[in-house]
């Protein structure tokens, strides 16, 4: 991905304010207002009280009244931040989608070089870096760090586990990263603040796919419940079956974290009922569970699954390989 030219600090001959404007959606910088033949006195009238524009950080100014969107806030965090700078964190993340950072939208976390000195403001968060975004997402003038970047900077800042998985799961069932760009974010970070999203993918290593998925295997581990396969990929007499969240295969039992909250396109949830089906024909135990279901009744779900695993015996043809 490239940049576009200038759009931060040049001005082209002709209709120099409304090109700025439509490309910054109505922010402007002091600098740029100047550029464009604005005189200081002229600044002072339009941000002058019940004026038609107002300040939104020093020297970023929206030039409408009213409250400012989140891509405005965005945009005024930009400009306060300096021609190098991107959008990251949750900010980034609700561009692109993502869940899990809903409470940290007060803030906008920009990336700026190591060299630069800018210094947080109002919810303007400077975080400087020598690892600066070499491709990234342009949406008109505004600039996004990559989802995987995105996403461990926002696992950084956070502090529960269950809300890390949350961000990790919906970034890459949303199609919006791999597994593998956010290993490669991670190889790249050597800072201990970054040990909740080792974690997180320690355990996407381990099959985990989902937040879901994740609490599913804290039950069993803390059970002392035999520990299953995550994720495994099975096949019925050579033809691939299904790759259920845990698999016992000395008792042909699978347990399955069904939630439309999780199987996030409409196509997903009619293939889980389709796999469903595949499972109870080829002669597997299948546990059906919801999200909710793991956190109110975890006595009552290793209850079922003990008594599953002591009455199971293995599903004829049924063969296995680890998580890919």
């Amino acid at each position: 991905m490239s940049v576009l030219p200038g759009i931060l600090t040049a001005v082209p001959a002709d209709n120099d304010l409304d090109w700025l404007l439509t490309l910054q959606r109505g922010v402007l910088s002091r600098s740029q207002a100047l550029a464009c033949g604005t005189t200081a006195g002229q600044l002072r009238h339009r941000l002058r009280d019940n004026g038609p524009w107002q300040r939104l950080l020093p020297g970023v100014y929206l030039t409408t009244t009213g409250v400012p969107t989140r891509e405005q806030r965005h945009m005024a965090a930009q400009l306060y931040a300096g021609a190098q700078s991107y959008i990251t964190g949750s900010a980034a993340l609700t561009f692109y989608g993502i869940k899990g950072q809903q409470q940290q939208q007060a803030t906008v976390d920009v990336l700026i070089p190591a060299t630069h000195h800018a210094t947080s403001h109002g919810f303007a968060v400077m975080h400087r870096t020598r690892r600066m975004p070499q491709q990234w997402t342009q949406d008109l003038a505004l600039r996004y760090a990559l989802p995987a970047r995105a996403v461990a900077d926002a696992v950084r800042g956070l502090r529960q586990l269950p809300t890390a998985r949350t961000v990790v799961a919906s970034a890459v069932q949303r199609r919006q990263c791999t597994i593998r760009q956010l290993g490669a974010e991670l190889h790249q970070r050597h800072d201990a603040r970054d040990a909740l999203f080792r974690a997180v993918l320690a355990e996407v290593a381990a099959g985990v796919r989902s937040a879901p998925e994740s609490e599913l295997r804290d039950l069993i581990i803390k059970s002392g419940l035999a520990v299953p396969l995550f994720n495994p990929r099975l096949f019925w007499n050579g033809h691939f079956l299904a790759s259920p969240d845990a698999w016992w295969p000395e008792a042909g039992l699978a347990v399955e974290v069904d939630s439309k909250e999780w199987h996030l396109l409409p196509e997903d949830w009619e293939r889980t009922m389709a796999r469903h089906r595949r499972m109870i024909a080829a002669g597997l135990s299948v546990i059906h569970l919801s999200p909710s279901q793991l956190r109110s009744q975890a006595r009552k779900i290793v209850a079922d699954i003990a008594d599953a695993l002591a009455s199971g015996r293995p599903a004829a043809g049924v063969t296995w390989l680890p998580a890919a």
